[in-house]
């Protein structure tokens, strides 16, 4: 369901909040969710690209790090039901939802950067 900026505290100013149950988590920074777009219409297996972070790779020289951050995201999300604050509500650049998650009011982005599972990153336009 799409909810209004006035729905979670702490989401500002966004008109792209999403209820949506996270299927499956690939690494770090890639996900796939079932989202809601209310009135019981689902977009089902979506997959959505953690916005502003970037995780470790779970494959290649830094797979360690990249599975224990794909298994952190993992503990925190899978088959839970979240808010996803979407950018710009269109995909990136390979075809994936630009999106944050947030269960409560806590910024799941926010924590992964914070206890060192994925570093910041922000694209310069």
């Amino acid at each position: 369901m799409v909810l209004s900026s006035n729905s979670s505290p702490g989401m500002h100013g966004s008109l792209y909040l999403y209820s949506a149950k996270i299927k499956s988590v690939y690494d770090g920074d890639t996900i796939r969710a079932d989202i809601s777009l209310g009135f019981g219409i689902f977009i089902k297996n979506q997959k959505i690209r953690l916005l502003n972070i970037n995780a470790p790779e779970v494959r290649g020289d830094s797979k360690e790090d990249g599975r224990r951050s794909r298994d952190y995201l993992r503990s925190r999300i899978l088959n839970k039901n979240v808010i996803l604050k979407t950018h710009r509500d269109r995909k990136g650049k390979y075809g994936r939802w630009l999106a944050e998650i947030f269960i409560d009011d806590e910024n799941i982005n926010s924590t992964m950067i914070k206890l060192g599972y994925a570093k910041s990153f922000m694209k310069v336009s």
